[in-house]
């Protein structure tokens, strides 16, 4: 059984991430999408905010399963006897920092391997970022997430601006 990790901010999910994770499923018996909960950044949601969208827009994939996680990555892949790291790619510009950290990783964990997966050209230039400016501004988001998201971001910006 192939038991991958597919790890990240997620703050917002977008559909780049989800067709990492749909493509994934096709090739791991058993996906964990592992929700980085990082001290160092100041997310917009929660990490149980982002594990509750994540189980929302996943519900159609029985062999993924989301859970929240902090520290290294390598002991969380451990800890859940992962085989691989699962990373998206969507330019040039990300491959340079994820070879990076891959190798990292292979460092503090050989026995981990790391997958790459380049995001379907569709999506290439999205990012949760990007995302989260659109909705602040009120701008359409209904192209880049899915609506489950799309409702909690607009409620999220509508929160604070009024505050």
């Amino acid at each position: 059984m192939l038991r991958a990790i597919y790890p990240g901010s997620f703050d917002p999910v977008t559909y780049g991430h989800l067709d990492i994770i749909e493509r994934s499923c096709k090739i791991a018996d058993e996906l964990i999408v592992g929700v980085l909960n990082n001290n160092a950044k100041m997310p917009l949601f929660s990490v149980e905010e982002r594990v509750k969208m994540l189980n929302e827009v996943t519900c159609h994939l029985p062999n993924v399963v989301i859970e929240p996680f902090d520290g290294l990555l390598v002991d969380f892949a451990r800890q859940r006897k992962a085989d691989c790291i699962i990373r998206g790619l969507r330019a040039i510009t990300d491959f340079e920092y994820e070879l990076q950290m891959a190798q990292t990783n292979h460092k503090l964990g050989a026995e981990i391997e790391t997958v790459f997966l380049t995001t379907n050209i569709e999506y290439s230039y999205l990012s949760s970022t990007t995302v989260k400016e659109i909705a602040a501004f009120g701008g359409d988001i209904t192209q880049f997430v899915p609506e489950a998201v799309r409702r909690e971001l607009n409620e999220k910006m509508k929160t604070k601006r009024r505050v």
